[in-house]
Parts: structure tokens; sequence; C-alpha cells
């Protein structure tokens, strides 16, 4: 398995608290190559859930380098401290076989999916909030995007940092958002393509739920 992943080459958008384990995951895993995008310093209150830093001070990016090259020193890391625009992202997904969505603001998630629709790149997406998480993959033109679950009235939702987390909430999330990257590489297992998967920690409840498509949608309407 190890020998087909190391061709392979996934954008991580966001080195917080599911960015961190789905880096190191994948990394363990044997991804050839892993670009990472963000543009924050680690904060102390960052290192209970974002377990890939532990200094502060440094950029995320520099510091999830540091600790992948640690777990597989034979991968290629490629790192971006910056925020994303459209413009930006376009010029980097030549050669991205999947993207995954670590981000913590509904802005950048629809710049990610839209994205990912225009340019047929399979989005695996996850994100946590206090003692809820979810996960759901898109695959354009086989499933809804993201923009089908989400519209422009999301875009002030809170952020986990605002609200708050349970930090392993965000290690479970993380993790299958990992195992859903290596599924699609590899074109294994069933995948949560065109589901929600929801994770209520507090009552330890998962639930799946279908993802019609919006035909109206914004995004993927204009792209079929």
């Amino acid at each position: 398995m190890k020998n087909q992943l190391t061709s392979k080459t996934v954008l991580i958008v966001g080195l917080g608290g599911l960015g961190s384990p789905v880096a190191m995951y994948l990394a363990a895993a044997g991804i050839g190559h892993l670009v990472l995008i963000d543009f924050d310093k680690v904060d102390l209150s960052n290192l209970q859930r974002q377990i890939i830093h532990t200094e502060i001070g440094q950029y995320k990016v520099n510091s999830a380098q540091n600790t992948l090259q640690k777990i597989n020193p034979n991968i290629k890391i490629t790192i971006y401290n910056q925020q994303i625009d459209e413009i930006f992202l376009q010029t980097l997904i030549n050669n991205i076989d999947v993207i995954v969505d670590c981000s913590d603001n509904f802005a950048t998630r629809f710049i990610i999916n839209s994205i990912c629709v225009r340019n047929n790149i399979p989005l695996v997406s996850g994100a946590a909030l206090r003692w809820n998480g979810q996960v759901a993959v898109f695959l354009p033109k086989n499933s809804p995007c993201y923009r089908c679950l989400y519209d422009d009235a999301e875009e002030q939702a809170t952020t986990c940092s605002e609200a708050g987390i349970l930090a392993p909430i965000v290690g479970i999330i993380g993790s299958i958002q990992a195992i859903e990257v290596i599924k699609i590489l590899l074109n294994i297992g069933k995948s949560l393509c065109g589901k929600l998967l929801l994770f209520d920690a507090y009552q330890n409840h998962w639930r799946s739920i279908k993802l019609p498509k919006d035909p109206d949608c914004p995004v993927c309407s204009l792209n079929r």
C-alpha cells in the first residue's frame, strides 16, 4: 500500500486541530508529497488540541514540517505561509490528488470547494465545534458539493476558537479525514461521498445523512 501512496500529492489547508492528525497520519502512511497551507503562528492556547506543534511562536507550517519530517524523513513537504484566495489556490492544484479542508471558517471553505469543483479534485472536509464533529467527502461530478450543504448565511458562523472545542474531537475527526484520503487515493473501501458523517461526543452517537444536490447551487450546478 505504501508504494502506491508515495506517488501521491495531498494538499492540506489548515494546520490546527484537524490538520494536525491529518498531516501526521498521512505522513506516517507514506504519502509522497504533502502541501501545507496556513498563515498563523502557534499560540499557547493551541497546544492542547493541535498536537503537531510543540513550541509557541513558530509559524504553523514550519512547526508542522519539523514534526512531519521526524515522522517520515522520506516524504516531500512544501509549505505556504499565507492566507488563501482563489487565484493563489488555483496556482497550486497541478498534480494535486486530493485536497483536505481543515480550515475553520466558511469563506476559506467556499474557496476550496470552488477550486475542487472547477478542477475536478476530490475534497475531504472536516469541522468540529464544542462536543460535535463532522466529515464529508465531495467528488466533483459524482456528488453534491460543499456549497450545496451551506449557503452564504453560514459565513458568520462561530469558529471553534470562539466557542471552544473538546480537544479529542478534532483528533477523531481528523483521523477519519485521513482515512477517507487514503481510501480515495487507493480507490478502496466505501467512501463518504455524498454523505455527512456526524459525531456527537456528549451522547457518544454517530449518524450519517445523505446529502442532496442543490439544483440551484451557484458552484456545482454550473460545472456539470
